[in-house]
């Protein structure tokens, strides 16, 4: 676990800390998941990051002020899964227009990629993932930086350089390295050794930092006190992207690596002009009704707010009023799959918003869903949906694609009842294993998110890379109204995976009677339109009996899926903040006032 040295026993109460007794330091105290109370709230993986934002918000901040602050300090705590050398999805719920707004901060190919950027021209086949992965190819332009400052510039009331004040000083004074830090490192120790700058931030003396030992990091320090300085513009167009482009294009491999490496560490092409070029952009949100409720999310080149209102759909026309939690669970998995298989022939980031839109219409919902039988499930992979057709048309049958599994979120809302969900990334726990040296970040591998190769058969993919293409993502930031005002937020890291767990903790506190944390501590069980499904054990252990008739399978045991959080808001102006009890060792929700 990780805590601020500093926290004061205020703080602490305030976070639902309980401390085992009166220490000098926090490290003896103990993280909780669930928060109630009112004034404002905030969830996060990270315990040094919910604090952050909790005290922007008792200083007068708003939720997007907060929200900045926190994805600025998980961008120290959390680096191998988000930061200012990634990007992400950021969904804001205004309480003053009733409107559900969208940031894609996604990152983007550079101009000169083309549909055979992962095709290796010495042989003409596609490189292996990590070969791609532990280069410069795989690093996109990154649009975290430019989300926290639009963000703020639209719905904020503080500047950008006063938000990422509270992270410097928390990178320069450091964190309590967890097992789950040094585990991370430790999975990446062989790639990280590869790179002076990488292995020297987090090899000290050659091995994985020791858990409880102080993490620091005054590159990134100083880095962000740039920026506070100069704004954004240093990172786009100035020195911070000199750095970074010379990264890509001169990887900083070492001329003592500490272990060997398969593949040869692969310059990329991404120039200084591809980040000067960087925009945001700013879809509708996808919408969707399920049970009365409004369900907002991601729209294209995320595929999350798509595939999430298809699956709920679908379980909505199919599912039968006298059904059991067999049946609910049966057709989570059934609809999931037929979504999958949609989402994979369909959306990519060039797909017509009318497309996407029939993908999360009713009438959609069921023509998919008439392909679902109550007593026995689908063969797998499904066949995708026919666009043009009717009943139950479908087309052939493409392959199943993935991604990386990390990636974090984070869940804030504030006293005038305005919500952000965000959802960031740099992709694989590690990203491309490039710290950008003497700037004290990760870059993203987001694009071998992109399909390296045509998957759907002779249908065009709507996935391949492309100049300046962002590549699809799964992140779901999801934002649940009842008449007009917030009823949920929330969202997951977690790749492909992120669908299946926003659709199943809907299903959880929606179908299932759960409440918000019993939906969040419940096993998962994810059907992404393959023969087998990925589920926790305790899922198997506690369904499979019941599904295995139904023609279900199940794959290898996943250790975990997701590490999501929420905010439920309820009668009153209460708030229950909800983050992982267990996985990714556990997150911390807090509120600003635990009782009026």
């Amino acid at each position: 676990m990780r805590f601020l040295p500093a926290l004061t026993a205020l703080s602490l109460t305030t976070l639902g800390f309980v401390a085992a007794s009166p220490p000098a330091f926090a490290a003896a105290a103990v993280k909780e998941p669930t928060a109630t109370g009112y004034g404002g709230a905030v969830a996060t993986v990270d315990a040094d990051a919910t604090a952050i934002g909790l005290d922007v918000l008792r200083r007068g901040g708003n939720a997007v002020d907060a929200a900045v602050a926190t994805a600025a300090a998980l961008g120290v705590t959390e680096p191998f899964s988000a930061g200012i050398g990634g990007g992400g999805f950021f969904v804001y719920f205004d309480a003053r227009t009733g409107r559900v707004s969208t940031i894609d901060g996604r990152e983007t190919a550079p101009a000169s990629a083309t549909d055979r950027y992962f095709i290796d021209p010495a042989d003409g086949l596609a490189y292996d993932f990590t070969e791609a992965r532990v280069s410069g190819l795989s690093a996109g332009t990154p649009g975290t930086l430019a989300t926290w400052e639009e963000a703020l510039d639209r719905w904020g009331t503080r500047s950008l350089a006063s938000s990422l004040q509270p992270a410097a000083r928390l990178a320069d004074r450091g964190f309590t390295v967890d097992a789950t830090f040094r585990q991370q490192v430790a999975d990446n120790a062989a790639a990280f050794g590869q790179f002076t700058s990488s292995r020297e931030l987090y090899l000290p003396g050659g091995a994985p930092p020791a858990v409880g030992s102080v993490q620091r990091n005054p590159d990134l320090a100083d880095t962000y006190r740039l920026i506070a300085r100069k704004g954004t513009g240093v990172f786009y167009r100035g020195a911070v992207a000199g750095d970074i482009v010379d990264t890509i294009q001169h990887p900083p491999v070492a001329a003592d690596p500490w272990s060997t490496w398969a593949y040869p560490i692969r310059p990329g092409v991404l120039t200084r002009a591809d980040l000067a070029g960087y925009r945001l952009r700013f879809p509708a949100p996808t919408r969707s009704d399920y049970r009365g409720l409004t369900v907002y999310g991601m729209s294209a080149p995320s595929s999350g707010g798509v595939a999430v209102g298809e699956a709920l759909n679908i379980i909505e026309a199919g599912l039968p009023t006298s059904a059991t939690t067999t049946d609910k669970l049966h057709h989570y998995l059934e609809a999931t799959a037929l979504a999958f298989a949609d989402r994979n022939r369909y959306v990519g980031a060039y797909t017509e918003p009318s497309v996407l839109q029939k993908l999360i219409s009713d009438p959609w919902a069921g023509q998919r869903a008439c392909l679902i039988d109550r007593t026995k499930a689908l063969v797998k992979p499904v066949a995708p949906g026919d666009l043009n057709g009717s009943g139950c048309a479908t087309t052939a049958t493409g392959r199943p694609v993935e991604e990386g599994q990390s990636t974090t979120n984070l869940t804030v809302a504030d006293r005038w009842g305005n919500v952000v969900e965000y959802t960031f990334t740099i992709e694989a726990t590690g990203g491309n294993t490039m710290v950008v040296p003497g700037r004290g970040f990760v870059l993203n591998n987001e694009l071998t998110d992109f399909n390296f190769a045509p998957t759907q058969g002779d249908a065009p993919d709507p996935n391949l890379p492309g100049p300046g293409k962002r590549p699809r993502s799964s992140m779901s930031p999801t934002i649940v109204l009842k008449d007009g005002k917030p009823f949920l937020a929330l969202g997951s890291p977690g790749g492909a995976t992120i669908i299946t767990t926003v659709t199943q903790l809907l299903l959880n506190r929606l179908d299932l009677g759960m409440t918000l944390p019993e939906a969040m501590a419940a096993p998962r069980a994810s059907q992404r339109n393959s023969a087998g499904i990925q589920a926790e054990a305790a899922f198997r252990l506690r369904y499979g009996p019941a599904l295995t008739p139904l023609g279900h399978t199940f794959g290898a045991d996943a250790p975990e899926l997701g590490a999501a959080t929420a905010i439920e808001f309820t009668r009153g102006g209460r708030l229950i903040a909800s983050s992982e009890p267990v996985r990714r060792g556990g997150g911390a929700a807090g509120v600003v006032h635990p009782a009026r």
